[in-house]
């Protein structure tokens, strides 16, 4: 499957569609999802088009994953979490919605994570959490 430019992430990386920041550097983008599982939930997106972890080259995927450790630290302080959970998910059949890899840092348990995609956040309630987040950056 090639890699579709008009993706929500893609849009999003031009600068096409909105989106709450948390972090960005040249390789790599830290925002909230609109969709939290659980408050604080963020996402972090490599600017390497590649639709799944498999398709991402290895320096890029090394790259990103340590924007990964960055953001979940600054999340444990910025929010006073005690666990985060760090969910990727390569291709459809795996739940992944978004045809552009991308990480999930979800701070909650995985037994009380709601419902993947299900429900759009208050989108205050998320810009607070965000400005938490990158305030422990």
């Amino acid at each position: 499957m090639a890699y579709d430019d008009q993706n929500i992430f893609a849009r999003i990386l031009r600068g096409e569609l909105p989106a709450i920041k948390v972090y960005e550097d040249e390789q790599v983008l830290a925002f909230m999802d609109i969709m939290p599982q659980a408050d604080g939930h963020t996402l972090v997106i490599p600017k390497t088009p590649a639709i799944t972890l498999l398709d991402l080259p290895p320096d890029a995927a090394a790259y990103t994953i340590q924007v990964v450790q960055k953001v979940a630290n600054a999340m444990k302080k910025g929010l006073d979490v005690p666990g985060i959970v760090l969910m990727q998910l390569s291709g459809e059949s795996a739940g992944q919605t978004v045809p552009h890899v991308h990480f999930h840092l979800i701070p909650s348990s995985v037994h009380e994570l709601g419902k993947h995609a299900a429900q759009m956040g208050d989108q205050e309630k998320i810009k607070v959490f965000a400005e938490r987040i990158k305030a422990a950056l």
